[in-house]
Protein backbone atom coordinates (compact mmCIF):
# COMPACT_ATOMS: atom_id res chain seq x y z
CA UNK A 1 0.00 0.00 0.00
CA UNK A 2 1.40 3.65 -1.12
CA UNK A 3 -0.31 6.89 0.02
CA UNK A 4 -0.01 9.52 -3.13
CA UNK A 5 -1.00 12.05 -4.86
CA UNK A 6 -3.99 11.81 -7.00
CA UNK A 7 -4.87 14.29 -10.06
CA UNK A 8 -8.22 13.20 -11.63
CA UNK A 9 -8.99 15.35 -14.17
CA UNK A 10 -6.79 18.04 -15.98
CA UNK A 11 -6.39 21.21 -13.82
CA UNK A 12 -8.59 19.38 -11.32
CA UNK A 13 -7.62 19.35 -7.40
CA UNK A 14 -5.05 16.37 -6.64
CA UNK A 15 -5.51 14.65 -3.07
CA UNK A 16 -3.93 12.31 -1.33
CA UNK A 17 -5.27 8.88 -1.69
CA UNK A 18 -4.56 5.04 -0.66
CA UNK A 19 -3.36 3.35 -3.64
CA UNK A 20 -2.59 -0.51 -3.96
CA UNK A 21 0.39 -0.76 -6.03
CA UNK A 22 0.91 -3.44 -9.05
CA UNK A 23 3.57 -6.46 -8.06
CA UNK A 24 6.82 -5.93 -8.93
CA UNK A 25 7.78 -7.50 -11.99
CA UNK A 26 11.06 -9.45 -13.08
CA UNK A 27 12.69 -6.11 -14.46
CA UNK A 28 11.00 -3.72 -11.92
CA UNK A 29 11.96 -2.45 -8.17
CA UNK A 30 10.12 -0.75 -5.43
CA UNK A 31 11.27 2.16 -3.90
CA UNK A 32 10.33 3.74 -0.95
CA UNK A 33 10.42 7.66 -1.63
CA UNK A 34 12.19 10.13 0.21
CA UNK A 35 11.46 13.37 -0.90
CA UNK A 36 10.32 14.85 -4.25
CA UNK A 37 10.71 18.01 -6.21
CA UNK A 38 7.90 19.80 -7.66
CA UNK A 39 8.74 20.63 -11.30
CA UNK A 40 7.23 22.88 -13.82
CA UNK A 41 6.67 19.50 -16.02
CA UNK A 42 4.69 18.58 -13.59
CA UNK A 43 2.17 21.74 -13.18
CA UNK A 44 2.14 21.09 -17.75
CA UNK A 45 0.70 17.68 -16.88
CA UNK A 46 -1.79 18.81 -14.60
CA UNK A 47 -2.89 21.66 -16.71
CA UNK A 48 -2.75 19.91 -19.88
CA UNK A 49 -0.05 21.51 -21.37
CA UNK A 50 1.39 17.93 -21.47
CA UNK A 51 -0.43 14.94 -22.59
CA UNK A 52 -1.54 12.16 -19.67
CA UNK A 53 -4.06 9.79 -18.88
CA UNK A 54 -6.18 10.41 -15.76
CA UNK A 55 -6.27 9.69 -12.95
CA UNK A 56 -2.49 10.07 -12.66
CA UNK A 57 -0.27 10.42 -9.53
CA UNK A 58 2.43 13.30 -10.82
CA UNK A 59 6.06 13.45 -9.81
CA UNK A 60 8.98 12.67 -11.68
CA UNK A 61 12.28 14.00 -9.65
CA UNK A 62 12.71 12.01 -6.68
CA UNK A 63 14.83 9.84 -4.70
CA UNK A 64 14.21 7.07 -2.09
CA UNK A 65 15.43 3.82 -1.03
CA UNK A 66 14.83 0.23 -2.89
CA UNK A 67 12.87 -2.02 -0.86
CA UNK A 68 11.97 -4.60 -3.55
CA UNK A 69 13.83 -6.00 -6.66
CA UNK A 70 12.09 -8.33 -9.43
CA UNK A 71 13.53 -11.56 -9.99
CA UNK A 72 15.56 -10.59 -12.98
CA UNK A 73 17.02 -7.83 -11.60
CA UNK A 74 20.78 -7.82 -10.66
CA UNK A 75 22.49 -4.55 -10.52
CA UNK A 76 20.33 -2.84 -7.64
CA UNK A 77 20.22 -4.55 -4.51
CA UNK A 78 17.35 -3.72 -1.86
CA UNK A 79 18.68 -0.74 0.77
CA UNK A 80 20.36 0.66 -2.38
CA UNK A 81 19.68 4.26 -2.43
CA UNK A 82 18.46 5.49 -5.99
CA UNK A 83 17.95 8.72 -7.62
CA UNK A 84 14.70 8.35 -10.06
CA UNK A 85 15.29 8.70 -14.13
CA UNK A 86 11.78 9.60 -15.67
CA UNK A 87 13.38 8.99 -19.16
CA UNK A 88 15.24 5.60 -19.22
CA UNK A 89 16.93 5.17 -22.14
CA UNK A 90 16.66 1.23 -23.69
CA UNK A 91 20.26 0.96 -24.98
CA UNK A 92 19.20 -0.29 -27.92
CA UNK A 93 17.23 2.05 -30.24
CA UNK A 94 18.82 4.27 -33.34
CA UNK A 95 18.96 7.20 -30.71
CA UNK A 96 20.54 5.30 -27.87
CA UNK A 97 23.02 3.55 -30.54
CA UNK A 98 23.76 7.24 -31.83
CA UNK A 99 24.67 8.62 -28.39
CA UNK A 100 21.51 10.34 -27.49
CA UNK A 101 19.88 8.02 -25.04
CA UNK A 102 18.09 11.53 -24.18
CA UNK A 103 15.89 10.91 -26.92
CA UNK A 104 15.19 7.12 -26.76
CA UNK A 105 12.61 5.90 -29.29
CA UNK A 106 11.33 3.42 -26.30
CA UNK A 107 11.52 6.42 -23.42
CA UNK A 108 8.28 6.49 -23.30
CA UNK A 109 6.66 3.37 -23.01
CA UNK A 110 6.04 2.94 -19.67
CA UNK A 111 4.30 6.53 -19.25
CA UNK A 112 0.45 4.53 -20.63
CA UNK A 113 0.71 1.80 -18.21
CA UNK A 114 -1.21 1.92 -15.16
CA UNK A 115 1.73 1.61 -11.65
CA UNK A 116 -1.35 1.18 -9.23
CA UNK A 117 -4.79 1.20 -8.77
CA UNK A 118 -6.90 3.39 -6.31
CA UNK A 119 -8.16 1.82 -3.32
CA UNK A 120 -9.86 4.83 -1.10
CA UNK A 121 -12.41 5.78 -3.51
CA UNK A 122 -13.73 2.74 -4.94
CA UNK A 123 -13.14 -0.58 -3.32
CA UNK A 124 -12.78 -2.98 -6.24
CA UNK A 125 -9.73 -0.26 -7.56
CA UNK A 126 -9.93 1.87 -10.67
CA UNK A 127 -6.11 2.00 -12.70
CA UNK A 128 -3.86 4.65 -11.80
CA UNK A 129 -1.02 5.94 -14.23
CA UNK A 130 2.68 6.95 -13.43
CA UNK A 131 3.06 10.45 -14.51
CA UNK A 132 6.03 10.57 -16.92
CA UNK A 133 6.26 6.90 -16.54
CA UNK A 134 7.40 7.51 -12.38
CA UNK A 135 4.87 8.39 -9.71
CA UNK A 136 7.12 9.79 -7.70
CA UNK A 137 4.29 12.46 -6.10
CA UNK A 138 3.98 8.94 -3.75
CA UNK A 139 5.27 7.13 -0.39
CA UNK A 140 6.48 4.62 -3.06
CA UNK A 141 6.29 3.46 -6.36
CA UNK A 142 7.05 0.53 -8.58
CA UNK A 143 9.29 1.23 -11.76
CA UNK A 144 11.81 -0.39 -14.50
CA UNK A 145 15.36 -1.13 -12.70
CA UNK A 146 16.46 0.89 -15.30
CA UNK A 147 14.73 3.91 -14.15
CA UNK A 148 17.11 3.70 -10.91
CA UNK A 149 20.32 5.78 -10.81
CA UNK A 150 22.28 4.52 -7.87
CA UNK A 151 24.12 6.87 -5.43
CA UNK A 152 25.78 6.62 -2.20
CA UNK A 153 24.64 6.22 0.73
CA UNK A 154 26.45 9.58 2.29
CA UNK A 155 24.67 11.40 -0.27
CA UNK A 156 21.32 13.47 1.54
CA UNK A 157 18.52 11.81 -0.46
CA UNK A 158 16.56 15.27 -0.39
CA UNK A 159 19.48 16.84 -2.30
CA UNK A 160 20.05 13.55 -4.21
CA UNK A 161 16.20 14.03 -5.55
CA UNK A 162 17.22 17.38 -7.09
CA UNK A 163 19.39 15.37 -9.49
CA UNK A 164 16.41 14.11 -11.02
CA UNK A 165 15.30 16.59 -13.41
CA UNK A 166 16.44 20.20 -12.52
CA UNK A 167 19.60 19.45 -11.82
CA UNK A 168 20.61 16.92 -14.71
CA UNK A 169 18.21 19.62 -16.81
CA UNK A 170 20.01 22.40 -16.08
CA UNK A 171 23.47 22.32 -15.54
CA UNK A 172 23.48 19.43 -18.71
CA UNK A 173 22.23 21.92 -21.26
CA UNK A 174 25.45 24.25 -20.20
CA UNK A 175 28.04 21.27 -20.50
CA UNK A 176 26.27 18.58 -22.79
CA UNK A 177 24.53 20.86 -24.92
CA UNK A 178 25.46 24.31 -25.66
CA UNK A 179 28.94 23.16 -24.19
CA UNK A 180 29.64 26.60 -23.04
CA UNK A 181 33.31 27.24 -22.72
CA UNK A 182 35.35 29.10 -20.27
CA UNK A 183 35.55 32.90 -21.27
CA UNK A 184 32.37 32.89 -23.05
CA UNK A 185 28.98 34.51 -21.60
CA UNK A 186 26.05 32.86 -20.43
CA UNK A 187 22.13 34.56 -20.13
CA UNK A 188 19.95 32.34 -18.37
CA UNK A 189 16.12 33.06 -19.07
CA UNK A 190 13.84 31.88 -16.22
CA UNK A 191 15.23 31.08 -12.58
CA UNK A 192 12.78 28.28 -11.09
CA UNK A 193 15.26 25.18 -10.32
CA UNK A 194 16.23 24.36 -13.81
CA UNK A 195 17.79 28.27 -14.49
CA UNK A 196 19.30 28.16 -11.21
CA UNK A 197 20.80 24.81 -11.59
CA UNK A 198 22.06 26.24 -15.28
CA UNK A 199 23.47 29.41 -13.30
CA UNK A 200 25.77 27.14 -11.40
CA UNK A 201 26.60 24.96 -14.80
CA UNK A 202 27.26 28.49 -16.12
CA UNK A 203 30.05 29.37 -13.06
CA UNK A 204 31.26 25.18 -13.38
CA UNK A 205 32.11 25.83 -17.32
CA UNK A 206 33.90 29.18 -16.51
CA UNK A 207 31.86 31.44 -18.05
CA UNK A 208 33.01 35.09 -16.66
CA UNK A 209 29.69 36.75 -17.51
CA UNK A 210 26.56 35.43 -16.08
CA UNK A 211 23.52 36.77 -16.17
CA UNK A 212 20.29 35.97 -14.91
CA UNK A 213 17.03 37.28 -15.99
CA UNK A 214 13.64 36.42 -13.98
CA UNK A 215 10.66 38.66 -13.83
CA UNK A 216 10.84 38.20 -9.89
CA UNK A 217 12.95 40.49 -8.32
CA UNK A 218 13.17 38.65 -4.91
CA UNK A 219 15.52 36.02 -6.65
CA UNK A 220 18.06 38.44 -7.88
CA UNK A 221 20.44 37.27 -4.23
CA UNK A 222 19.91 33.70 -4.46
CA UNK A 223 21.05 34.27 -8.70
CA UNK A 224 24.07 36.15 -7.66
CA UNK A 225 25.21 33.51 -4.83
CA UNK A 226 24.82 30.46 -7.11
CA UNK A 227 27.22 32.57 -9.70
CA UNK A 228 25.30 35.17 -11.66
CA UNK A 229 27.32 38.31 -11.80
CA UNK A 230 23.99 40.42 -13.48
CA UNK A 231 20.81 40.43 -12.51
CA UNK A 232 18.19 42.06 -14.93
CA UNK A 233 13.82 41.67 -15.17
CA UNK A 234 12.58 40.90 -18.67
CA UNK A 235 11.33 44.39 -20.93
CA UNK A 236 11.59 45.92 -24.30
CA UNK A 237 15.34 46.91 -23.35
CA UNK A 238 16.47 43.33 -22.68
CA UNK A 239 18.32 43.14 -25.32
CA UNK A 240 20.21 46.58 -24.81
CA UNK A 241 21.01 45.75 -21.26
CA UNK A 242 22.56 42.70 -22.33
CA UNK A 243 24.59 44.00 -25.24
CA UNK A 244 25.89 46.77 -22.61
CA UNK A 245 27.23 43.64 -20.33
CA UNK A 246 28.50 41.89 -23.32
CA UNK A 247 31.03 44.42 -25.09
CA UNK A 248 27.87 45.30 -27.67
CA UNK A 249 27.70 41.74 -29.17
CA UNK A 250 25.06 40.02 -27.24
CA UNK A 251 25.26 37.16 -25.26
CA UNK A 252 27.51 34.17 -26.24
CA UNK A 253 25.16 31.90 -25.07
CA UNK A 254 21.12 32.32 -24.04
CA UNK A 255 19.52 29.65 -22.39
CA UNK A 256 15.49 29.52 -22.09
CA UNK A 257 14.04 27.65 -19.22
CA UNK A 258 10.96 29.00 -19.03
CA UNK A 259 8.73 27.49 -22.35
CA UNK A 260 7.01 30.62 -23.73
CA UNK A 261 7.32 31.87 -27.27
CA UNK A 262 7.72 35.43 -25.81
CA UNK A 263 11.34 34.05 -23.98
CA UNK A 264 11.97 32.20 -26.02
CA UNK A 265 11.82 34.69 -29.05
CA UNK A 266 14.00 36.97 -25.81
CA UNK A 267 16.86 34.28 -25.50
CA UNK A 268 17.50 34.49 -29.54
CA UNK A 269 17.07 38.38 -29.22
CA UNK A 270 20.23 38.61 -26.44
CA UNK A 271 22.37 36.22 -28.55
CA UNK A 272 24.93 37.45 -30.47
CA UNK A 273 25.23 37.12 -34.32
CA UNK A 274 26.50 33.31 -34.38
CA UNK A 275 26.07 32.76 -30.63
CA UNK A 276 23.88 30.37 -29.58
CA UNK A 277 20.00 30.26 -28.07
CA UNK A 278 19.28 26.69 -25.98
CA UNK A 279 15.57 26.22 -25.48
CA UNK A 280 15.10 23.94 -22.02
CA UNK A 281 11.58 24.52 -21.16
CA UNK A 282 8.33 22.80 -22.31
CA UNK A 283 5.46 24.90 -23.88
CA UNK A 284 2.29 24.46 -25.52
CA UNK A 285 1.65 23.29 -28.96
CA UNK A 286 -0.31 26.69 -29.56
CA UNK A 287 2.45 29.40 -28.41
CA UNK A 288 4.11 29.56 -31.64
CA UNK A 289 7.73 31.35 -32.08
CA UNK A 290 8.01 33.43 -35.20
CA UNK A 291 10.92 34.77 -36.89
CA UNK A 292 11.60 36.88 -40.27
CA UNK A 293 12.91 34.74 -43.14
CA UNK A 294 16.13 38.01 -43.06
CA UNK A 295 17.35 37.47 -39.87
CA UNK A 296 17.89 33.62 -39.26
CA UNK A 297 20.24 33.74 -41.90
CA UNK A 298 21.49 37.29 -41.01
CA UNK A 299 22.15 36.95 -37.78
CA UNK A 300 23.55 33.38 -37.99
CA UNK A 301 22.30 32.04 -34.32
CA UNK A 302 21.93 28.55 -33.77
CA UNK A 303 18.71 27.92 -32.16
CA UNK A 304 18.22 24.41 -30.63
CA UNK A 305 16.01 23.06 -28.30
CA UNK A 306 17.73 20.16 -25.10
CA UNK A 307 15.77 17.68 -23.69
CA UNK A 308 17.00 16.28 -20.06
CA UNK A 309 19.88 18.23 -20.44
CA UNK A 310 21.20 16.22 -23.18
CA UNK A 311 22.30 14.33 -20.59
CA UNK A 312 22.49 10.16 -19.66
CA UNK A 313 21.59 10.15 -16.03
CA UNK A 314 24.13 6.83 -15.49
CA UNK A 315 26.84 8.48 -16.70
CA UNK A 316 25.91 12.28 -15.86
CA UNK A 317 24.88 12.27 -12.36
CA UNK A 318 28.25 11.03 -11.17
CA UNK A 319 29.94 14.00 -12.31
CA UNK A 320 27.17 16.26 -10.70
CA UNK A 321 28.23 14.41 -7.64
CA UNK A 322 31.70 15.05 -8.12
CA UNK A 323 30.74 19.00 -8.39
CA UNK A 324 28.42 18.54 -5.37
CA UNK A 325 31.31 16.70 -3.01
CA UNK A 326 33.75 19.64 -4.39
CA UNK A 327 31.59 22.53 -3.31
CA UNK A 328 31.31 23.78 -6.79
CA UNK A 329 27.24 22.40 -7.26
CA UNK A 330 24.62 23.64 -4.29
CA UNK A 331 21.87 21.62 -4.21
CA UNK A 332 19.98 22.63 -1.43
CA UNK A 333 20.00 26.07 -2.42
CA UNK A 334 17.87 25.16 -5.34
CA UNK A 335 14.77 24.83 -2.22
CA UNK A 336 13.15 27.82 -1.67
CA UNK A 337 9.73 25.98 0.03
CA UNK A 338 9.85 22.66 2.10
CA UNK A 339 6.18 20.85 1.90
CA UNK A 340 4.39 17.92 2.79
CA UNK A 341 2.21 15.54 0.24
CA UNK A 342 -1.10 17.67 0.63
CA UNK A 343 0.74 20.86 0.25
CA UNK A 344 1.44 20.45 -3.64
CA UNK A 345 -1.63 22.12 -4.88
CA UNK A 346 -0.30 25.13 -2.73
CA UNK A 347 3.44 24.36 -4.36
CA UNK A 348 1.64 24.63 -8.08
CA UNK A 349 -0.19 28.21 -6.87
CA UNK A 350 3.22 29.45 -6.63
CA UNK A 351 5.13 28.14 -9.40
CA UNK A 352 1.90 30.07 -11.40
CA UNK A 353 2.83 32.95 -9.87
CA UNK A 354 6.17 32.38 -10.71
CA UNK A 355 7.06 32.39 -6.67
CA UNK A 356 10.29 30.26 -5.48
CA UNK A 357 12.24 27.90 -6.59
CA UNK A 358 12.10 24.52 -6.34
CA UNK A 359 9.59 22.85 -3.71
CA UNK A 360 10.29 19.65 -2.39
CA UNK A 361 8.21 17.09 -1.02
CA UNK A 362 9.39 15.13 2.30
CA UNK A 363 7.56 11.46 2.99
Amino acid sequence: MSLGLVLRAVDGPATVEELALNPVGPAQVRVRLAAAGVCHSDLSLANGTLRQPFPVVLGHEGAGVVVEVGSDVSAISVGDHVVLNWSPPCRSCWFCDAGEPYLCAHADDARGVPFARTFTHDPAGEDVYAGLGTGAFATETVIGANACIPVPADIPLDEAALLGCAVLTGVGAILNSARVRAGESVAVIGLGGVGLAALQGARIAGAPTIIAVDASPSKEDLALSLGATHFLTPGPSLAKEIRALTSGRGADHAVECVGRAATIRAAWSVTRRGGRATVLGLGSTSDEVTFSALEVAYFARTLTGCMYGSTDPAVDVPVLLSHYRSGALNLSALVTDHVSLNEVNAAFDRMRNGVGARTLIHF
